[in-house]
């Protein structure tokens, strides 16, 4: 155990070997992801999902609230992921992403001819594994057949007038404008244009 004073000075030789591991390990790690370095004498290949939907079928599916799992290790064949950069759709052999969710409608599809099951997300967060998982963690979620529009359109106009009321640049307008943007994207999941 160490008592006296660190200094910068004299751990600056450890600091630069552990930045210099640390940067070894990231660059090996990004070479593989891509494709460059080869594991146990076989390539890496990389497939686009269309391709690997095709090869090895369906992909196992988690989507969880804090307060109950809606789906476990389920089979499915496509989720359609409502993410902070845009939508995009998962399928088997996906490549590993974690994306941040924004408001909006998370699809998925089982695969045996039915509709898409949708549910309007608040956020989140998507986890893709190499291993044809997908996580989805959301802090609310409903059906969206289950949503009201004339509730969306009143909580709209609710936070609106919440938004004009409050202090520029306090937490209550923050507040509100989250309500906005919240509920603009769940009108527009249902239909509505709010404005």
């Amino acid at each position: 155990v160490r008592t006296e004073p660190i200094s910068i000075a004299s751990d600056l030789p450890t600091r630069r070997l552990s930045f210099l591991i640390v940067n070894m390990a990231l660059n090996f790690v990004s070479r593989r992801a891509a494709g460059l370095v080869r594991s146990n004498n076989v390539a890496m290949t990389r497939m686009f999902s269309s391709e690997a939907a095709e090869a090895s079928g369906n992909m196992s599916f988690s989507f969880n609230l804090p307060h109950e799992s809606i789906y476990l290790n389920a089979k499915v064949a496509q989720v359609i992921v409502p993410g902070a950069g845009g939508e995009y759709g998962v399928t088997a052999d996906h490549v590993p992403t974690v994306a941040q969710l924004k408001p909006g409608v998370l699809q998925i599809m089982h695969g045996d001819g039915s509709d898409a099951e949708k549910f309007f997300v608040s956020g989140g967060f998507a986890l893709t594994h190499a291993n044809s998982a997908t996580d989805v963690t959301c802090p609310e979620a409903v059906r969206l057949d289950d949503i009201d529009p004339n509730a969306v359109s009143s909580n709209f106009e609710a936070a609106k007038a919440s938004y004009a009321a409050a202090e520029v640049g306090s937490i209550a307008q923050a507040e509100a404008q989250i309500e906005i943007d919240v509920n603009r994207a769940m009108g527009a999941a249902v239909g509505l244009s709010l404005v």
